[in-house]
C-alpha cells in the first residue's frame, strides 16, 4: 500500500504537469491556434488561386492540347485495329481545334473517354476538351462549360433487320431495350417507354455485341452513332424517325471560360472556311444542314 508521503509527492507531480500543458497551449489566455484557422486549413477550396494559370494557359504552356474522344464510336471515333489509329468525325474536328488553337493539328494527345468516364476524367484534368459525341443538357451545364453546338442528332432504334420493331411505339413492356451507361440516351428512352426493360453497358460495342447475340430487341442512342454500327454490319437497321433532339458540344472544365471562347472561335473559323462541311461529307456523307 502507498505510503502518505508518496501519495504527496505523485500529487505534486500531477499539478506540475498540468501547469506545464496549460502554459505550453497559451499566451496570454488565448490558443495558439485558433479554431477557425483549423477549420478553414481543413475544409477544401474550390476556388481558382489568384494568378493561378487557367487550362488554356497550361495547353500553350505544355505545346500540346489533350482532348477525351471515343474509340468505340464508327464515323465519330474508333480505333483501327489494323494500324491503331483512332479515326471519325470527332477526331478531325478535335485535330482541326488543335490547328487553329496551338497552330499545328499534331500537337495533340487523344485520350480514350466513355459516357460515363468523360467528365471525371475533365474535373481530374486528365483531359483538356471532350469530343465526344456529348449531348449539350441543361443538368450537363451544371457540371461543365459548352461550346456551341457543332453537331445536331437525335436518338433513334437499331434493329435487326425484319424485327417487328419499326418506331418508338412498338417499344411495349417486356421489350429489351440495350443503351450506354451515362448516356442521355437511357434517361430518354426510360422517358419515352417506362415500361420497357433497359440493359446498360460500359460502351457501344459491348452493346452492339449484345444486340448481335440477342440479348435485346433493340438498341437505342444517337441515329449518327446507329448509322455507324449499320456499316459495321448490314443485317442491322435504323428504323422510325428520331424521338429526340440531340446537340453535340464540346466539354470543358467549369469556369475555364477562356477556353471556352478558344474553342468557339475555332469552330467558327472552321465553318467560315469550308474546313467544317468538309469534315462532316467525309464521315457522315452528305453537306450540313443548318
Amino acid at each position: 500500500m502507498m505510503s502518505k508521503k508518496w501519495n504527496f509527492m505523485f500529487m505534486l507531480i500531477t499539478i506540475f504537469a498540468l501547469v506545464g500543458c496549460a502554459s505550453n497551449g497559451t499566451k496570454g489566455g488565448a490558443s495558439s491556434t485558433p479554431a477557425s484557422s483549423t477549420a478553414a486549413s481543413s475544409a477544401p477550396s474550390t476556388a481558382k488561386p489568384a494568378g493561378g494559370a487557367s487550362v488554356l494557359d497550361e495547353i500553350k504552356s505544355r505545346g500540346k492540347i489533350v482532348v477525351g474522344v471515343k474509340f468505340d464510336t464508327k464515323l465519330f471515333g474508333l480505333k483501327n485495329p489494323t494500324g491503331g489509329e483512332v479515326e471519325g468525325f470527332d477526331i478531325d474536328i478535335a485535330k482541326a481545334l488543335a490547328k487553329e488553337i496551338l497552330g499545328d493539328e499534331k500537337k495533340i494527345e487523344l485520350k480514350e473517354v466513355t459516357s460515363k468516364t468523360r467528365i471525371p476524367m475533365l474535373d481530374n484534368k486528365e483531359i483538356d476538351l471532350i469530343v465526344a459525341t456529348m449531348t449539350i443538357t441543361e443538368e450537363r451545364k451544371k457540371q461543365v462549360e459548352f461550346s456551341n453546338v457543332y453537331f445536331k442528332a437525335g436518338q433513334s432504334l437499331l434493329v435487326k433487320k425484319g424485327s417487328p420493331i419499326k418506331s418508338i411505339a412498338d417499344i411495349k413492356k417486356g421489350t429489351k431495350v440495350l443503351a450506354v451507361k451515362g448516356s442521355t440516351s437511357v434517361t430518354n428512352i426510360k422517358a419515352k417507354s417506362p415500361d420497357a426493360t433497359i440493359l446498360e453497358f460500359d460502351n457501344y460495342q459491348d452493346a452492339f455485341s449484345a444486340l448481335k447475340a440477342g440479348q435485346g430487341d433493340t438498341l437505342t442512342t444517337d441515329n449518327a452513332i446507329l448509322y455507324g454500327m449499320m456499316v459495321q454490319d448490314k443485317n442491322f437497321e435504323v428504323v422510325g424517325e428520331p424521338f429526340t433532339d440531340e446537340p453535340y458540344g464540346i466539354a470543358i472544365k467549369k469556369g475555364e471560360t477562356a477556353l471556352t471562347t478558344a474553342v468557339n472561335d475555332g469552330l467558327k473559323k472552321l465553318e467560315s472556311s469550308g474546313e467544317y462541311a468538309k469534315i462532316y461529307e467525309k464521315w457522315i456523307g452528305k453537306a450540313p444542314t443548318k
